[in-house]
């Protein structure tokens, strides 16, 4: 169970970690071509810088949970996760675009599995000391 916990951490941080790069980058590219983003404009470049840095420091958290692996900063850690995975979970699932039947499954497939992966890593927690 400790090489899921710290897998599920090591893949949570590295998604951040590159979400955070990008939006702290080049913020406009990921509103225009990642599919179902532009389904609420407008674009605001305050709001993905913004959302780019949270991403990097939850990124942060989530590696030194994976690098040290005690329960204390894993728990700390995935809830910190789930506190932003559960409500982006909620909103998209109400707002699914109607002409978009793919896409909007697919999104609510992978917003779905990213928020029970770090559920999960959180039940095998227990074990850790």
């Amino acid at each position: 169970m400790r090489t899921y916990v710290r897998t599920v951490l090591w893949i949570l941080a590295v998604m951040e970690l590159v979400l955070g790069l990008w939006l702290t980058i080049v913020p406009k590219t990921f509103y225009d071509h990642v599919p179902t983003v532009n389904w609420t404009p407008p674009y605001s470049d305050h709001l993905f810088h913004d959302f780019g840095g949270a991403s990097l420091g939850l990124g942060i958290v989530l590696t030194a949970a994976a690098v040290r692996l005690d329960r204390f900063w894993t728990v700390i850690a995935l809830v910190a996760y789930l506190a932003y995975a559960g409500p982006h979970l909620v909103f998209h699932l109400g707002h699914l675009e109607g002409d978009e039947h793919a896409l909007s499954i697919g999104l609510a497939v992978i917003l779905t599995l990213m928020v029970v992966l770090p559920i999960t890593a959180l039940a095998g927690t227990r074990k850790l000391t």
